[in-house]
């Protein structure tokens, strides 16, 4: 039988077993307060950031509409890429803003800071840049502009959890920084997202925030509460806490083989347009630029590879259909395959993979 190589395969061993199992039968899988295990995961992944609050939630979407909640956007524009998941652009509608999507940089797919500058307006109120697939968006730059500007800053880090920038992990630059944790992200869970916060008022930000992801209730006491706000069902469960705080203590670890396997490809894929090498990259995946795309994953598939599409460019979908021409997004939107770095591929994987890319371009 042909062997099937996944795009996304979460990495576990009997930690993730003995944790879930713990969990399981201690009866204590979820509470909206935030205590035990959410807040063991959100105390060591502020350790492992550097920033100065961390909010555990559900989903990385939720972690970028409690964001944009704070950043008060209704009827401001908010700067994006559109070439990101349709999250990163319905958080902003949520919360009453308007997108305005920009172009990226050829070779590495983030936001372009010079598109940027050009889409500026008076009505202007944040930037939300996207480190695509695990690769640092031009921090010195944006925040330059941010500074300038006058304009707040919150990151998508759905890609980017362990990235590093000016070795720095990204996390610690945007008053906001979001993080996912679905089962194909870096860090596995069955569900779970991260806001990390960097601002004077975090402390205050939290408050808000904790009450937010819990249907806005201010006491943690479950059986005496009160709701002053609008909140949602946000919150973090136990067993993803759990499963967390053991992946955390590898995700180092695992983003040096997705790095290495990344180098492989780089070395030795015989296409011009593919993604670059860069130090600190935690390669969510890594992605090539295909002609005649759809045979070419057929191809793959049949040879028992999984290839992807990330992603299809928001300002392309019905609900964002704008007149918006973003020359290097429309261009690549059709050439575009994200390929697997997981830690549980093999070097007969990586090798098997290359070849086929080769074969079939």
């Amino acid at each position: 039988m042909l062997k099937k190589i996944k795009l996304f395969d979460p990495s576990i061993d009997s930690s993730e077993n003995k944790i879930i199992t713990k969990v399981l039968k201690s009866k204590f899988w979820a509470s909206g307060s935030g205590v035990g295990n959410v807040s063991k995961f959100e105390t060591k992944m502020n350790e492992f950031i550097g920033s100065d609050e961390c909010i555990a939630v559900n989903s990385g979407t939720a972690a970028l509409n409690l964001a944009l909640s704070i950043a008060e956007i209704k009827n401001k524009e908010v700067i994006l890429p559109s070439l990101s998941f349709v999250s990163t652009a319905h958080s902003i509608i949520v919360n009453g803003g308007k997108p305005v999507f920009v172009d990226i940089d050829p070779h590495t797919l983030c936001i372009d800071p010079k598109k940027i500058v050009k889409a500026i307006t008076k009505n202007t109120k944040l930037i939300l840049p996207v480190h695509f697939a695990g690769m640092p968006c031009d921090m010195n730059e944006i925040n330059k502009i941010c500074k300038k500007n006058n304009l707040l800053l919150i990151e998508d880090a759905a890609h980017a959890i362990g990235t590093l920038y000016n070795n720095n992990k990204i996390g610690k630059d945007g008053m906001a920084v979001c993080f996912s944790f679905h089962p194909a992200k870096n860090l596995a869970m069955p569900t779970g997202g991260l806001i990390a916060l960097n601002h004077k008022q975090s402390k205050k930000f939290r408050k808000i925030l904790e009450a937010r992801r819990w249907c806005g209730i201010t006491d943690r006491i479950d059986s005496d509460y009160d709701v002053k706000e609008m909140g949602w069902n946000y919150y973090m469960n136990e067993f993803s806490a759990a499963l967390g705080l053991v992946q955390l203590k590898k995700i180092n670890k695992m983003n040096k083989i997705r790095q290495k396997n990344a180098l492989k490809y780089y070395n030795g894929i015989n296409l011009e347009h593919k993604m670059p090498i860069k130090p600190g990259c935690s390669y969510h995946f890594y992605w090539i630029m295909v002609e005649n795309r759809e045979e070419f994953r057929i191809k793959m598939a049949k040879k028992g590879i999984e290839t992807g599409i990330h992603y299809k460019p928001i300002h392309h979908m019905t609900m964002y259909k704008q007149k918006t021409k973003l020359k290097i997004t429309d261009e690549i939107s059709t050439k575009i395959v994200s390929l697997p770095t997981h830690p549980n591929l093999g070097k007969k994987d990586v090798d098997l993979i290359i070849k086929y890319i080769n074969k079939f371009n």
